[in-house]
């Protein structure tokens, strides 16, 4: 037999002419539409109120013609259209057009958009609808729905080898008076700020939550009753440490936190919850800006 030559095929040349993938959407995390997804599959997208934008939002601090998405040569780039109230990219105003990647938060009015770009935006979309099942799409932190499932699961645990469990529920003190002060946008970010500052101090095995609305909630498994108030007093003095300020203006935060233990009579979430709360009235009767229980 005569020799053979032997082929070699790169496979890098190959990789090199598979076209690159621009696939790219926005979700609405937080909003009137949540879960709903936008194909960004035109050059220019615009987003309003008005019903002549691709995306239309019908939220009075939304203007007409809010913002605009534009795709250049696969990139994507946001700029804000003169808008009432700003549109701002993960927190931070808008001020010139700028660079989207994928996973930023771009915020119109009172919706959160998160933008999604890759090779499967199918996958990404359904990881992302999965989060919101789970996750708080205003301030990133757990969800009642998985709060709930949490102290439901760590109560049955407690209970069968008789460990202790605390649970804190706190909420903002005032908080219409926020709102009705400095807009609505102003208290989407206190909501946001406050979550932040507060999820840095939780620990793995623990559970932080927005309840609803103001008000939020710590599951601590195996603390002990008075770590669990030592937890809510550096809480309670950290935000109103903090400052807040929201367009150059500061904002007074302060909250009022019910610490209760779970009891050997209590068998639903329901039940431990509403001794926490009763805390939390107390102290908001007392004169806010304080730990009960």
């Amino acid at each position: 037999m005569g020799s053979q030559e032997t082929r070699v095929t790169k496979i890098s040349k190959l990789q090199e002419k598979m076209p690159v993938s621009t696939e790219c959407c926005l979700v609405q995390i937080h909003g009137p539409e949540l879960g709903k997804k936008h194909v960004l599959d035109e050059d220019e997208f615009t987003i309003g109120r008005d019903v002549k934008n691709n995306i239309v939002i019908d939220l009075d601090n939304v203007s007409r013609r809010h913002a605009k998405i534009s795709n250049r040569s696969g990139r994507h780039f946001v700029v804000d259209l003169g808008s009432t109230n700003g549109t701002y990219l993960n927190d931070e105003e808008v001020l010139e057009e700028t660079p989207l990647r994928s996973g930023d938060h771009v915020k119109v009015g009172g919706s959160i958009f998160k933008f999604l770009q890759g090779g499967n935006i199918e996958t990404l979309y359904h990881e992302e609808i999965y989060q919101l099942t789970i996750v708080d799409g205003l301030t990133q932190v757990n969800n009642k729905r998985f709060f709930l499932e949490f102290l439901e699961r760590e109560m049955g645990r407690c209970h069968r080898y008789n460990r202790a469990l605390s649970l804190i529920m706190f909420d903002i003190d005032h908080f219409k008076k926020i709102n009705d002060n400095n807009g609505h946008l102003a208290g989407d970010y206190v909501l946001r700020e406050l979550a932040h500052i507060v999820k840095q101090r939780i620990r793995r095995e623990e559970c932080f939550a927005r309840y609803g609305g103001e008000e939020f909630a710590i599951v601590m498994p195996e603390a002990g009753p008075d770590n669990a108030r030592r937890l809510a007093e550096k809480v309670r003095k950290l935000i109103e440490d903090h400052r807040f300020s929201f367009e150059g203006k500061d904002i007074s935060v302060t909250i009022s936190l019910g610490v209760a233990d779970m009891t050997g009579d209590m068998t639903e979430p329901l039940q431990f919850i509403k001794a926490s709360d009763t805390h939390l009235y107390k102290a908001k009767k007392a004169g806010r800006n304080r730990v009960v229980g």
